[in-house]
This record gives C-alpha cells, structure tokens and sequence, in this order.
C-alpha cells in the first residue's frame, strides 16, 4: 500500500513525536505530585488553584499515556505490515488521515460509526 519512503517517513513521526512526549512526562513530574495543604502559609483561593492545576496535570499526563499506548501500538504495526489497514473493515486507512496523525487505528468510516454508538 505504502512505499519504502512514506513507511519511513510515517515511522519518524511517530519515533519523533513520541520522544515528546515522553520529555514532557519527564518535565511535568512535579505537577501531578500531592499539593501540600499548609493554611499558615497559603490562602484558600491560592491551595484551590493548586489542586486544580494538579488535576489538569494528571489528565494531561494520562492522554500521554493513551498517545503513547496509541504510538507503540501503530510502531507495531509497521513492523507486522499491517499498518495503514482497518482492523474492523480491513480497508485502506486514507493516506491523509496517517498524514495527520499516524497514529490513527481506524479508518474515517469506523471511527464514525464508533463515535456514534458512544
């Protein structure tokens, strides 16, 4: 389906865009940490604000996961030859949609209709 130079191509993205990823959890560690609850030294609206970034943190931080589950999964792939195909239809996977994220697992058909059930 796919020729030597877009394989590769497709395999670099996603090598490139899963070592971001993966700098980034190593530079946001300290966000999802506890917040430290000390009332002498910080006000309600102050320790809320804490929490609250904290949270976003830890979401953050589980969508790397997902992305990166998602990446290894689509590396795999590309090693069995059976990448750019559906796994539900079989079908082809639509060269510009692995273009803007080559990580997708569906095609546009049985992503929607997987959207619609949910």
């Amino acid at each position: 389906m796919f020729n030597k130079k877009q394989i590769i191509a497709f395999k670099d993205q996603l090598i490139s865009r899963q070592q971001q990823l993966q700098d980034i959890a190593r530079t946001g560690e300290n966000a999802t940490k506890t917040v430290e609850l000390d009332q002498s030294c910080t006000g309600r609206l102050t320790r809320m604000d804490a929490m609250q970034a904290q949270e976003m943190s830890i979401e953050a931080q589980r969508r790397r996961v997902l992305e990166l589950q998602l990446i290894e999964a689509a590396l795999q792939r590309l090693t069995q030859d059976k990448y750019g195909y559906c796994p539900d239809c079989g079908e082809a996977i639509a060269i510009k949609r692995l273009q803007h994220n080559p990580a997708v697992v569906l095609c546009i058909n049985c992503a929607s209709r997987m959207e619609q059930k949910q």
